[in-house]
C-alpha cells in the first residue's frame, strides 16, 4: 500500500514539473509572437485565486496585440499553448499578431492549490 502511494505522488510530481518545464514557443502556429512590434490593440488578463476576472477575451485576426498579465492575488501565470503565449510575474507581456481565427484556451501555468484545474479562460480570434 506505501509503495503504491509513493509511485503515485512520484507520477504526479513528474506530471507537475513537466508541465513546467514547457517550451511555450512550441507547436505555436496560431499566433506571431512579435514583441519589437507596436500593438495596434492591449488585454489584460488579471488573475485571483483560483479564476480570471473575465471568462473570455476578444482579439482580432491579423491586428498586433499586446497581452498584459496582471497577477492580482495569490501566484498564477497564464499559458495559450495555441497562440504560443507564456506569461508569468517576470515575463508579463507580449505582443502577438492572430493569423487565424478560434477558440485558445488561457489557463494557470503555475500550479496554486486546489482550485487549479478550474481556472479557465479563453482568447476568442475574430475575423
Amino acid at each position: 500500500m506505501k509503495k503504491a502511494i509513493v509511485l503515485l505522488l512520484s507520477a504526479m510530481l513528474l506530471f507537475v514539473l513537466a508541465a513546467c518545464g514547457q517550451d511555450s514557443k512550441s507547436g505555436s502556429d496560431s499566433g506571431i509572437t512579435e514583441p519589437d512590434v507596436a500593438a495596434s490593440e492591449e488585454i489584460t488578463i488579471k488573475a485571483t485565486n483560483y479564476e480570471f476576472d473575465q471568462p473570455e477575451y476578444r482579439i482580432k485576426k491579423g491586428v498586433p496585440v499586446r497581452i498584459v498579465f496582471e497577477n492580482v492575488e495569490g501566484n498564477h501565470g497564464i499559458i495559450v499553448p495555441g497562440l504560443g503565449v507564456q506569461l508569468d510575474t517576470k515575463e508579463s507581456s507580449t505582443v502577438i499578431t492572430p493569423k487565424e481565427t478560434g477558440e485558445f484556451e488561457v489557463a494557470c501555468s503555475i500550479f496554486c492549490g486546489k482550485g487549479h484545474s478550474s481556472m479557465i479562460s479563453k482568447i476568442i480570434v475574430e475575423e
